[in-house]
């Protein structure tokens, strides 16, 4: 497994436990705990925390660009698991350096982890709604928009 997927995957699982406690546990010490277990292959362990402080300091807006995205699904009807692979891959999709992970880069990674991690249907929900923001951009990140 590459050490990039790796890394999504933590990330994905230590937001899918915090969010499963409401948002109430320390998140910090899920993730430091969730790469002392799996992640001692990691040779850019500060690529999880980039994820993770991203996906945190944008939680509203990605979640409202999932909600947008998918108007039929209410963010809390979601499974726990999808919702934080859609916020992990439009972090990655909207706001990281584009040369760092180019936008289909992110897309793909997120259908895989949903392939790994969730239900059959899953990976056609994802790549649906990341497909659906994906060609609403317009050629630029979040952060070159503003």
């Amino acid at each position: 497994m590459a050490t990039r997927h790796l890394a999504r995957t933590i990330v994905v699982q230590s937001l899918y436990e915090w969010d499963f406690y409401n948002r109430e546990a320390d998140l910090i010490k899920i993730v430091e705990r969730n790469m002392a277990s799996f992640g001692a292959g990691i040779d850019e362990p500060d690529f999880v925390w980039r994820m993770v402080k991203g996906v945190i300091e944008h939680l509203k807006d990605i979640d409202a660009v999932i909600e947008k995205a998918a108007p039929e699904w209410p963010l809390a009807k979601i499974a726990i698991v999808d919702r934080n692979v859609l916020r992990l891959g439009l972090y990655e999709l909207l706001y990281a350096d584009r040369n760092e992970v180019p936008p289909k880069v992110a897309i793909n990674e997120a259908i895989e982890i949903a392939k790994n991690y969730s239900g059959p249907n899953s990976p056609k929900f994802v790549n649906g709604v990341l497909g659906t923001v994906y060609r609403q951009m317009e050629g630029g990140t979040a952060e070159e928009k503003k």
